[in-house]
This record gives structure tokens, sequence and C-alpha cells, in this order.
């Protein structure tokens, strides 16, 4: 088993309109300037937490969404080294489906470093995610979306390219 300098529950968060909800995050390494790139909700697994529970976590806290973790569909990962600054080594971020018919985003249960980075999040459909010039992670993800619109649940979780 791999030793991973931080493993994060991510959260495909679909709405009744399949529409994908981003978060725009600030201070991107990589990016132009710092820039600003789009990630699914989700963060950092803590010890003791499983991955639903993790990501049923970071949902509440990210954006004011209460789910029930049994309702979580493990769908995709991807794995990869990164030097992030306050982390270094191999990371891994696994994908969750989740399903809600709408959702208002509340940002008030933030950290302070989730906060400073926050920058905004829009919905977007399966064409914006194919079509759009904006850096998302993780690569592939508009493919991912489209598949899983259409039924493709896969029954394993597939493997994602990494993005740093």
């Amino acid at each position: 088993m791999s030793t991973y300098a931080r493993r994060s529950a991510r959260i495909l968060l679909l709405d009744a309109a399949d529409r994908l909800l981003l978060i725009r995050s600030l201070h991107i390494s990589g990016q132009p300037d710092g820039g600003h790139a789009w990630f699914t909700p989700g963060g950092g697994i803590e010890p003791g937490e499983d991955l639903a529970t993790a990501a049923a976590r970071e949902l509440h806290e990210e954006i004011g969404l209460r789910a029930d973790p049994a309702d979580f569909r493990h769908v995709a990962y991807t794995t990869g080294h990164a030097d992030l600054g306050w982390a270094n080594g191999l990371f891994r971020d696994d994908f969750l489906l989740h399903r809600v018919s709408s959702h208002d985003v509340d940002t008030t249960g933030q950290n302070d470093l989730e906060r400073s980075h926050y920058a905004g999040h829009r919905w977007w459909t399966a064409g914006e995610l194919a079509t759009t010039t904006e850096t998302i992670y993780p690569n592939r993800l508009a493919n991912v979306v489209s598949d899983l619109l259409t039924g493709q649940i896969p029954e394993q979780p597939i493997e994602l390219p990494w993005h740093h």
C-alpha cells in the first residue's frame, strides 16, 4: 500500500438539470501569476475517516450540503506526485458521485484555507465542460461526466490522468 502525502475525497455533484458543481480556486501552483482553476468540492481525508465520510464532511464544510455517505458511488481516482508547498509527495484524489435535485451553495462552513482560495462556484453542463478553455481538474472530467449522465457508471473506479 502506498503512503500518500495527501489523500482526498472529492465529489462529482450532479443536479437534476445534469449540471456539475465546480469550485473556482485561486493561487494554483503552475498557473500564471498563481491563477485559478476549477475543482470538484472535496478535500483531505482526516485520520480515522473513510472515503465516503470524508466526502460528506467536505460537502457540508465547503458548500453547505448535508448528504448521507451511503448515497455516494466511488467512480474514479487519480494519483501522482506534486509539490504544493504545504504538502509534497504522492497524492491521491478519489471521486464519488452524488446526485441532488438542486442545491444553493452556502460557504459559511469553509475553513480559513478554503476561504483564502475560494473564488466562486458554477454549475457546468457536460457541453460546457467539453468546450471550455478554463483549467479544470481532474483531466478528462468532461468525459467522465458525459459517461455518468448516459448511465455508464463504472463497476470499479476508473483511473484518470494525474494533473500536475
